[in-house]
């Protein structure tokens, strides 16, 4: 194919070869040849004095202009001042930079986080000897089975013909332009290696996208925005284990929804600032927990089918804007964990699927890149740019957006070949086993870098099965992760909680089975939007019983979730008791809280946050052995669990006691430790909370009578559905 005929089908592969500035020094000619559809005239001026060159000249009909200057020297830049049909407009050619776009590539593959810092659009400033440097844009982009990549945009009308790309050794493709800032919005048009056209790409380091229909990338400048948050980024280093962690999870487009009269569908990211963050302040909340803010395509998906890895969603603003959340947050003393989505990807025709017309990202067996559940591509786990991709990304958002921790969607998709595949739809390991060990090295690796960069973030697994190590340090054979979801515990619990009270003494095991494996890994345990959603009811819908008995039961249910050793997670609607399950078209039920019952049931998640936080009893030793004893759990006909949670050396205990029975006890005797005083802290029935009140002494003084295999014991009165909490006083 003739160099013109490449160029009018948007079809050269190195122009670079053909187009941009050539000097023989021999001859002291300088030389020039341009690709410049719609152009009329073009004359050459120096960019750095402004003296005109010449003019270019081409052939009738023919876009490629060229001509030949006899200098001494070349200039260092040169602009074209250019004259179509209607008007004149000025360009400074992109192709006399050739060494500044291939830097965009030369140290892409020594590291991981050189992803994000020389990949997708990178604004630079081309100081090349000039007065006063250019401004321009660096483009690159990973497309190794294409046959040609032309950069799309507003600065060129989207006309593909206009700034092909240079394909490099690296399979990535570059180009700096001049004059292109933030702001400016861009797509690569990408032939496949037969030359088919395939849909408009957006960038897969985009760092700002647009929503539909275009999903085009823009241009962002990532040095723009000032952080006030070093004073906390130094604290939010401290040992993790040990602090307290209350987790709020949230999906930001249903949290609240504005005013019908604002026009807004959802609360921005500064709308946010200023009603979330004073909500869960206030509510003793440690951390939120936002589900995926990577962008993506379909509201539906809640951000589990993510395009856009590297960029927040626009849907509540900018990058800038999530920044400003973030800041501020962190200025309220909140940390922020983000959903991070690593197992899949749509299919959607602007993102990673089949990105240059091959398997660039996925695998391209469907028995290991199709994924069953979710209709979507899984990423190639042992194909090292792909690994580089996703740890990058990792990095990227506790670099970029100051991230606390990354809590990690569907591990155990990632770990086994076989996760929700029938027999010959999976393909074994070269062991014959059914675990991944591409995707297990991957988050080993990722996990590492994490915690060797960044000490200040952590990383947490939502994953479902009995897999070792899960949060164990990698040095010792694990994946490690910070954290695991504890969902054996969730599972449980739930299911015990939803039986009649009368039939609860059969499934005695389900309530104290999780103290078994407790300290195996260290847990968070949650109550997750998962369980609130898709015909499973809210949370208070799932407890049996009349009105009464139902808002008893999650009042008692929230206590033993406190008072059981593990960091907590909650979702929104949880704390006030909702009734109807999670709809993420419309707000959290807020109007709730006119009614006695639900504003009792928020003010009991406030003061259990506030004295899980309050006492080191309760969060010190969360995961080690030493911090939890069991008073009693065999008591299956009663159905009342006692609990002993301590400190480190003992130098606080809080004993817990729970009534799953709508049954009071007067007089009843709770083993302990110590002789001396104790005192109440919380009572989940207390009239406050909308509880019976039934009446609880404040103060207990422990009697020398062996109980629970104690060597003293206090007499109490036990409310119905309720949780007590008790403090040894000495």
């Amino acid at each position: 194919m003739q160099l013109e005929q490449q160029l009018e089908n948007a079809h050269c592969t190195f122009p670079f070869n053909h187009l941009g500035p050539t000097f023989n020094s021999d001859t002291s000619v300088f030389s020039i040849s341009a690709w410049l559809p719609g152009a009329l005239k073009v004359k050459v001026v120096d960019v750095d004095s402004g003296k005109v060159i010449g003019d270019l000249v081409h052939a009738k009909g023919s876009h490629l202009f060229t001509a030949d200057f006899n200098l001494a020297k070349p200039p260092k830049a040169y602009r074209f001042t250019i004259r179509n049909k209607t008007s004149s407009y000025e360009l400074i050619d992109p192709y006399q930079f050739k060494e500044q776009a291939y830097a965009a590539v030369h140290f892409v593959d020594h590291a991981a986080h050189n992803v994000y810092k020389q990949l997708g659009a990178q604004l630079v400033s081309l100081d090349v000897g000039l007065k006063t440097a250019i401004t321009a844009t660096r483009f690159a982009v990973f497309a190794p089975n294409a046959s040609a990549v032309s950069l799309i945009g507003d600065f060129n009308y989207w006309d593909g013909r206009c700034l092909p790309m240079q394909k490099t050794d690296f399979g990535y493709w570059v180009l700096v332009v001049p004059g292109i800032t933030a702001g400016a919005k861009y797509k690569y048009q990408i032939k496949d290696a037969a030359g088919n056209s395939l849909p408009h790409k957006a960038d897969p380091v985009g760092f700002y996208a647009e929503q539909y229909p275009s999903h085009t990338s823009v241009v962002y400048d990532h040095d723009a925005y000032e952080w006030q948050d070093k004073a906390w980024l130094k604290q939010a280093s401290k040992d993790k284990y040990s602090q307290p962690m209350s987790i709020y999870e949230v999906h930001l487009g249903s949290w609240k929804r504005p005013d019908a009269s604002s026009g807004q569908t959802y609360l921005s990211y500064r709308d946010l600032v200023a009603d979330l963050i004073p909500y869960v302040k206030d509510m003793g909340y440690t951390h939120l927990e936002l589900l995926p803010i990577s962008e993506f395509p379909f509201d539906g998906s809640w951000g589990y089918q993510p395009v856009g890895l590297f960029s927040p969603t626009s849907r509540f603003g900018s990058p800038d804007d999530f920044k400003y959340f973030v800041d501020q947050c962190h200025k309220s003393g909140i940390g922020v964990i983000i959903d991070w989505v690593p197992a899949h990807f749509p299919e959607d025709g602007h993102g990673l699927a089949r990105f240059d017309g091959t398997h660039v990202y996925e695998y391209e067996d469907p028995r290991k890149g199709w994924h069953p559940d979710w209709n979507s591509c899984i990423y190639d786990f042992g194909k090292e740019t792909v690994r580089q991709f996703l740890v990058a990304n990792a990095l990227f958002w506790v670099d970029k957006y100051h991230i606390d921790g990354l809590r990690v969607d569907a591990v155990a998709s990632m770990l086994y070949l076989d996760y929700s595949r029938e027999d010959g739809d999976w393909i074994p390991n070269v062991d014959g086993g059914n675990h991944n060990y591409e995707a297990i090295s991957l988050l080993q690796w990722m996990n590492k870098e994490v915690y060797e960069k960044f000490p200040h973030a952590m990383t947490i697994a939502e994953e479902s099965t009995s897999f070792p190590k899960v949060s164990r340090p990698v040095y010792e054979g694990g994946l490690g992760f910070g954290f695991k979801w504890n969902m054996g515990w969730m599972h449980d619990s739930l299911h015990y909680i939803a039986k009649d009270p009368s039939y609860r003494r059969y499934h005695h095991n389900e309530i104290t089975f999780s103290m078994v494996y407790a300290f195996d890994e260290s847990f968070v345990l949650p109550i997750s939007h998962d369980e609130v959603v898709h015909g499973k009811g809210s949370l208070l819908r799932k407890m049996p019983g009349d009105e009464w008995q139902q808002a008893a039961n999650l009042r008692a249910y929230a206590g033993f979730m406190y008072g059981h050793p593990g960091k907590k997670l909650n979702f929104m609607g949880n704390e006030i008791g909702q009734a109807n399950e999670w709809n993420h078209d419309s707000s959290i039920n807020w109007h709730l809280l006119q009614f006695e019952k639900h504003k009792g049931i928020q003010l009991l998640y406030k003061d259990l946050n506030k004295l899980y936080a309050g006492y080191p009893a309760l969060h010190e030793l969360d995961h080690h052995h030493s911090g939890f004893e069991w008073i009693d759990h065999g008591n299956a006909e009663q159905s009342i669990l006692s609990m002993l949670r301590k400190s480190a050396g003992q130098k606080q205990k809080i004993y817990v006691v729970t009534n799953f029975t709508p049954v009071p006890h007067e007089n009843f005797l709770v083993g302990v430790q110590d002789s001396g005083n104790y005192q109440l802290l919380l009572n989940t029935d207390d009239k406050k909370y909308w509880g019976s009140g039934f009446k609880v002494m404040k103060k207990m003084q422990a009697e020398d009578k062996s109980w629970n295999n104690q060597a003293a014991s206090i007499s109490l009165n036990l409310p119905p559905l309720a949780s007590l909490f008790i403090i040894y006083k000495g």
